[in-house]
């Protein structure tokens, strides 16, 4: 049975990855799961330097999902790969850094610190907030997406995938721009724009205000949405968004994307990615799939 996939050139044993964000660079995960498993871990957001993040309370849980406004908080670039690439290299995955910035020179810095760094692929996060535009997300607006994935595009080394943000008129888009500025390959979906109220108290409950949405609640929405964008583009899909599932892995799969990344199911139990790589692996099997490529894109 095959489950290896390739996304830009980088061949993955399995298409299982992890979202960045929801995995930390996996220290925390190393005691419940085999991290050699997993086809990729895509880690946490990676800046020039130290972000701080939101006040708190930034993460509340809600129906059928939960809401964070943590604010992308890492210690910076330097921290990373002094700790983490070390930390990683010790195991047989891929390494994915998730590359976040609040202008274009910080993510092209980031980009060309990580040139000559033993790491397989960047995870370009073009939902943060353009300080120099506003605070408007750099990924809203299709000139703006594919001319941020062209300028990081010439400091890259590695390939590089473009994560989408989902909300905006047309992903499809958005989607076709970034291939335009030279993306390797896409992942969507980020998170939804969310808020909850504490009616006793008459306050949000998350200290921001508004916050991003994930978990099972979004999955129709990711999976709609790589099915459109998969139809759009030529290059790569990694699809996100609410996955607890082999079966839910299986669905994004179906419609185009050639890996998936667990999110929010890392949160609720440690050992989420490898429940649901033992799921894909029995569905196959059960199925008489032999190699994982026959249902990669089959629904018209």
């Amino acid at each position: 049975m095959n489950l290896s996939v390739n996304i830009a050139g980088v061949e993955l044993k399995n298409p299982v990855m992890t979202a960045s964000g929801t995995f930390g660079s996996g220290k925390e995960f190393e005691q419940y799961i085999d991290i050699n498993r997993l086809g990729g871990v895509i880690v946490k957001g990676v800046a020039n330097k130290e972000w701080l993040g939101n006040p708190s309370p930034r993460i509340a849980e809600t129906y059928g999902g939960m809401l964070n406004a943590v604010g992308l908080q890492n210690p910076g670039m330097e921290v990373f790969i002094k700790e983490d690439i070390p930390f990683l290299r010790k195991f047989d995955t891929k390494i994915i850094v998730n590359v976040v910035g609040r202008t274009i020179s910080d993510y092209c810095e980031v980009a060309e610190r990580l040139q000559n760094e033993d790491v397989d692929l960047l995870e370009l996060n073009i939902s943060c907030p353009n300080v120099k535009e506003g605070g408007v997300a750099f990924g809203i607006s299709p000139q703006m997406a594919e001319k941020i994935t062209n300028e990081v595009k010439k400091y890259a080394k590695q390939p590089l995938i473009v994560k989408l943000s989902p909300n905006v008129t047309d992903i499809a888009e958005i989607a076709r721009a970034v291939e335009a500025g030279g993306a390797d390959a896409v992942s969507l979906i980020n998170t939804l724009i969310g808020m909850k109220v504490d009616v006793h108290k008459r306050q949000p409950v998350i200290a921001n205000k508004i916050a991003g949405l994930s978990g099972p609640a979004i999955k129709p929405v990711a999976v709609r949405m790589v099915y459109q964008v998969a139809k759009a583009i030529r290059i790569p899909i990694i699809g996100l968004g609410g996955i607890m599932t082999g079966e839910d892995a299986i669905e994004f799969l179906m419609v185009g994307a050639s890996a998936i990344a667990v999110g929010t199911a890392n949160l609720l139990n440690p050992r989420a990615t490898m429940n649901i790589l033992d799921e894909i692996e029995t569905f196959m099997k059960t199925k008489k799939i032999r190699d994982i490529k026959e249902i990669i894109g089959i629904i018209e």
